[in-house]
């Protein structure tokens, strides 16, 4: 697996790691626990002030030490993430409605059109064109927050709606969503963590699964696999292809989460020279 840019290696740090740390982490001890995956020093700092600047993080120094910690924004953005991850948002029976949205934006502002379209897609929307958009679930209130946020919930309408016509739900959700994609990435996973898994299960019984080895393997499960969440739409079951694949990941993903329990506070250091 490539790991991707150094801004998402650090909210996987913090919303793996550290969330719950209620003290501000040394930048050394976040240099030290990065280096496994090839991050140079130096672009962790940038990005450590970089995302100080746009308010996930604040920063505060102390002497020539530098210390960081997740803002009341940048833990939201975590939390969700967290959520999303062990709580999808399945619908154990559907009644057969849709959650409809619709939208339009000044091309003035496209930007925050931009930004609508991945926070609609975040909760599982998809697309019918046109500034469209629907979703099996129950997320109207979500989709009104997102727009708040941005100051422009004067500019979406929602619905609660009914299919009629010929097409049927499972249609309907091939048009919306790339699933036959979606399934082919969770079939990558599987074939990388299945194995790994079992690895993991000798190496622990026989002892010789070092806490070195476990947080960086949890660590990139972690990191691989908080991407779905974003790509997955989580339909109800009735709307997904049989046998889908995404039911596996994600036993696979939770049990081997579970195995590779690691605990990073005691290498946490605050007093150094920074």
């Amino acid at each position: 697996m490539t790991l991707k840019r150094p801004q998402d290696l650090v909210f996987t740090l913090f919303g793996e790691y550290l969330i719950r740390q209620k003290r501000p982490v040394w930048v050394g001890s976040l240099i030290a626990l990065l280096r496994p995956f090839r991050v140079s020093e130096g672009a962790v700092r940038t990005v450590l002030s970089r995302m100080a600047r746009k308010r996930w993080l604040s920063s505060r120094r102390v002497g020539r030490n530098s210390y960081y910690q997740l803002t009341a924004r940048g833990r939201r953005i975590v939390e969700e993430g967290e959520a999303r991850i062990y709580h999808p948002p399945h619908e154990e029976t559907w009644d057969g409605s849709w959650c409809l949205l619709t939208y339009s934006i000044p091309e003035d502002v496209r930007h925050l059109r931009d930004r609508l379209r991945v926070g609609l897609s975040w909760l599982g929307f998809g697309s019918l064109g046109n500034g469209v958009w629907i979703s099996p679930n129950d997320v109207q209130d979500q989709a009104m927050g997102r727009a708040k946020e941005m100051g422009r919930e004067g500019n979406l309408v929602c619905f609660h709606a009914h299919q009629v016509g010929a097409d049927d739900a499972t249609d309907l959700a091939r048009r919306c969503w790339d699933l036959p994609a979606l399934a082919s990435r969770y079939l990558g996973f599987l074939g990388q963590w299945r194995p790994e898994m079992e690895l993991c299960r000798t190496a622990l019984e026989v002892g010789t699964l070092t806490d070195d080895r476990a947080f960086v393997l949890r660590f990139r499960l972690m990191h691989e696999y908080r991407e779905f969440p974003l790509l997955d739409p989580y339909l109800p079951e009735v709307l997904l292809p049989r046998e889908w694949p995404g039911h596996a990941a994600a036993e696979v993903f939770n049990g081997l989460h579970d195995l590779l329990v690691v605990d990073v506070v005691d290498r946490l250091e605050d007093d150094e020279d920074d």
